[in-house]
């Protein structure tokens, strides 16, 4: 809650927050499209769980096979853009969490999207 009163941060209907790191020109993808991404994933207290960034290479993907708040913030990005995503639980891994990832965690990605492909 504290996050959405930040400058720059826009928060959705459904809870997904973003912030515009950098805005990007070119084209937005659709459910049905694949993309190609660099990410970093941090619980809210700032462990890192997940990150392209460290593996050195980007993930490629659905827009509709990854936690639904990916797939909402994707359909809103322009290939170059960067966000930050403040992510609900509930747009992402709810009541079960996974891996290091506990139940009823919120999640932050840095989120740029490289190319729809």
């Amino acid at each position: 809650a504290e996050n959405a009163k930040r400058e720059g941060v826009t928060t959705l209907a459904s809870g997904l927050q973003f912030e515009v790191l950098t805005a990007g020109a070119g084209a937005k993808p659709t459910r049905e499209d694949q993309v190609r991404v660099h990410y970093h994933g941090t619980l809210i207290d700032g462990n890192v769980f997940d990150s392209s960034y460290d593996r050195g290479e980007p993930a490629e993907f659905p827009v509709s096979g990854v936690i639904a708040g990916w797939t909402e913030a994707l359909q809103l990005m322009n290939a170059g853009s960067k966000w930050r995503l403040h992510v609900p639980s509930e747009l992402a891994y709810g009541a079960q969490g996974v891996g290091s990832i506990a139940p009823h965690s919120v999640l932050v990605f840095d989120v740029e999207l490289l190319d729809v492909l």
